[in-house]
């Protein structure tokens, strides 16, 4: 929502820099412990990807990494092309907020706000007025097939329309990179294919870049890329051509 992003003073990758993501030899261990080990990966504007990889693998903590909500070991992470080690607490902070959206496998709703404004909440943070955030809340949640649940509570909501309510918040700021951790991994089959097809094209009608971790090698193969991790190193699956 590029008005919401106006009122906010812009947004913080204002260069024309290709990728949305890079990271640069990343590493993360907990003293003798290593999770991931010299991973380098970029990710194009637009652009979406699936990473696998069994449970205890890294996956989260290499999200965790990407989203700058852990710091690496060793090497960068580079958000818009701006290297973030370089960046004080207030800077990546606000890469977080305006350029970063983030989806988990529980939703986190507030249970005594409505759906709209559980989704208006993070622009209301940011500093929107309340009248351009409900409209935006209201707007995302339609996208995603929730115009009718706009005042309805989490409690009220099936568990398909809790984490479809999830994504729309995740969106509200209108980043460029979203992050999802094992977004359909609470959710049973039918009800995943569902959320995961409103996930997809939101993202590709908002022309957003993703990386979403999932366990669904069916999900993932509706993704640009797929990337696993294998003995804590990041190896890309080739595709099959068509």
């Amino acid at each position: 929502m590029n008005r919401a992003r106006y009122e906010r003073g812009g947004n913080f990758m204002t260069n024309n820099n290709p990728e949305a993501l890079r990271l640069d030899a990343i590493s993360r261990r907990y003293g003798d412990l290593v999770i991931i080990e010299d991973v380098s990966f970029k990710l194009k504007r637009g652009e979406t990807a699936a990473l696998l990889g069994p449970s205890g693998s890294g996956k989260s903590s290499l999200l965790h990494i990407a989203g700058l909500l852990e710091a690496p070991s060793e090497g960068e992470v580079f958000v818009g092309g701006v290297a973030t080690s370089k960046l004080n607490d207030a800077e990546r902070t606000r890469i977080r907020r305006d350029a970063l959206g983030f989806v988990y496998q529980f939703h986190h709703l507030l249970p005594e706000f409505s759906a709209v404004d559980n989704v208006a909440l993070p622009l209301l943070i940011s500093g929107v007025k309340k009248k351009t955030a409900v409209a935006e809340a209201a707007r995302l949640l339609t996208a995603l097939g929730l115009g009718d649940r706009l005042t309805h509570q989490p409690g009220q909501l099936s568990g398909g329309e809790q984490q479809r309510t999830a994504i729309a918040r995740a969106l509200a700021n209108s980043p460029d990179l979203l992050l999802a951790d094992e977004p359909t991994g609470n959710l049973d089959p039918k009800t995943s294919d569902v959320v995961f097809d409103a996930l997809l094209k939101i993202v590709r009608n908002e022309g957003l870049s993703a990386l979403i971790a999932t366990h669904d090698q069916r999900l993932a193969k509706r993704m640009d890329r797929i990337v696993v991790i294998k003995n804590q190193r990041l190896v890309e699956i080739a595709r099959a051509p068509g």
